[in-house]
């Protein structure tokens, strides 16, 4: 069993940054493939970010360039910077993990946050 619990959301102005992070409990961490969703309103979840147990990164191309997700697993914690903020990006963002990367890209990832919403408006 794995607890996620996502923090740093909130209100930023166009262009501005923020840092989510979400910390796990329950199992060992560094088995575990991560990643961030984010789901707005009235649109379909989207798959945001995933890193490796090896450390690799992807990127869904709208946020190419602006974020970037880390993890620090002597802390159990996963990152994701977010510059250049645009309104597009208000969601509820969702941190995500699995064993197995191809259940975590699937969306069928075995554990999920609870989710913070981040929104962009001036």
């Amino acid at each position: 069993q794995v607890q996620l619990v996502e923090s740093g959301g909130g209100l930023v102005q166009p262009g501005g940054s923020l840092r989510l992070s979400c910390a796990a409990s329950g199992s060992i961490f560094s088995f575990y493939a991560m990643g961030w969703y984010r789901q707005a309103p009235g649109k379909q979840r989207e798959l945001v970010a995933t890193i490796t147990r090896s450390k690799m990164t992807n990127y869904v191309d709208a946020v190419k360039g602006r974020f970037t997700m880390s993890r620090d697993n002597a802390k159990n914690t996963v990152y994701l910077q977010m510059n250049s903020l645009k309104p597009e990006d208000t969601a509820v963002y969702y941190c995500v993990a699995d064993r197995r990367f191809d259940e975590l890209i699937a969306g069928t990832a075995d554990y999920w946050g609870q989710g913070t919403q981040v929104t962009v408006s001036s």
